[in-house]
């Protein structure tokens, strides 16, 4: 068959053009996809869950502390495993960590999330074997210093005024090395109290760099003496006083025995009169997400606490009075701004909720 050269020429040009063509439209789409895929793992700005978390109302007195309205509200996604939210009152900003990306994220209002301490928990030069070398629980002291329990590093630490320099509170009982602190809470005579389990050890309970055989609460006096509380619980976890600093609540995050407990606090400062205030086991057994964690308590005794299901409240006698479904395992809660607004570390993201009751702001 006789094709004329001409009307060769320009059918090899269109089908050239339309490969090009095809070709940059698979570019393009790719290019979005991986845009997308980046952007997903970004901290978002202020906006409603997705999947609104469901709020349970099981006593009147749950009304009187969250509002009919109440909404909660998602700040921040796509980090690994969030925790130990704290509040900043003199910069009004909200500081939490990351633990596995061994990260602290500052979170503010109208500007969103951003990095804040990097390394925050590990500073070792060998790459860290474990899962969760960052911080975990964060407060702040009497002079407005940041305090943190560091799972990689093993101790309590304070970070100075210039935002760089770090000091060791506590890295050690008795000469041995501290498991890894956990949580912690000032009381206003200046007195941290502090847990130290055994989950920033890398191989937990059965690691061989473990010099402890046991997972202590501790009071760390102004004078910087240590004095172990009590290690008869298993997996201590958060840690909260009452109003009156009277009573010292402690989770035990172990599933076989997923506990709040209380004690009476002497006048020395030590703990007597342990008793559990709420058991959550069952809980776990059913199959609900998380373990008792962090916690925080309101002006009236009422104690916010994460566990098994979302954040629960209790009255100060243990009631159960209502929960926030998370639908996720939660690990903390803080309060901010006035007092009123609860920040909630869920999993991977940052919430919050406006009440009606109101907690100390450190």
């Amino acid at each position: 068959m006789f094709i004329n050269k001409r009307v060769w020429s320009l059918s090899l040009t269109i089908l050239a053009l339309a490969m090009t063509l095809q070709f940059a439209s698979c570019s393009t789409a790719n290019q979005s996809a991986e845009v997308k895929s980046a952007a997903s793992a970004t901290p978002a700005t202020t906006s409603t869950a997705d999947h609104p978390v469901k709020i349970v109302r099981l006593d009147p007195a749950f009304d009187k502390l969250v509002p009919p309205d109440a909404k909660v509200e998602k700040l921040a996604e796509g980090y690994n495993w969030v925790e130990g939210p704290v509040w900043n009152r003199r910069e009004n900003y909200l500081l939490f960590s990351d633990i596995p990306s061994n990260s602290i994220y500052k979170w503010k209002e109208g500007e969103g999330a951003s990095l804040f301490l990097k390394p925050s928990g590990y500073t070792g030069k060998e790459p860290f074997q474990g899962k969760e070398p960052g911080t975990n629980g964060l407060t702040y002291d009497s002079e407005g210093r940041l305090v943190a329990c560091e799972h990689g590093d093993r101790r309590v630490s304070r970070l100075e005024a210039d935002g760089k320099t770090k000091t060791t509170l506590a890295d050690r009982y008795q000469g041995k090395r501290l498991n890894s602190p956990n949580d912690l809470t000032y009381r206003s005579n200046g007195d941290l109290y502090f847990t130290d389990p055994i989950y920033g050890l890398p191989k937990g309970a059965d690691d061989p760099q473990r010099e402890l055989d046991f997972c202590g609460v501790y009071r760390l006096s102004k004078d910087g003496k240590l004095t172990l509380l009590t290690k008869e619980i298993t997996r201590p976890n958060g840690i909260a006083f009452s109003p009156d600093e009277k009573k010292l609540y402690v989770a035990s995050s172990d599933p076989d025995k997923a506990i709040w407990m209380v004690y009476d606090i002497q006048p020395d400062g030590t703990t007597a009169n342990g008793k559990v205030l709420f058991d959550a086991t069952a809980w776990v057994k059913e199959g609900k997400q998380g373990l008792p964690d962090g916690m925080k308590v309101d002006r009236d005794g009422n104690l916010f606490a994460t566990g098994p299901g979302g954040v629960h409240v209790f009255s100060p006698q243990g009631k159960l009075l209502g929960t926030f479904d998370t639908g996720v395992p939660t690990a903390n809660c803080s309060w901010g701004n006035d007092g009123s607004t609860l920040y909630i570390t869920a999993d991977k993201a940052l919430l919050r909720v406006k009440l009606s009751t109101k907690g100390a702001i450190l």
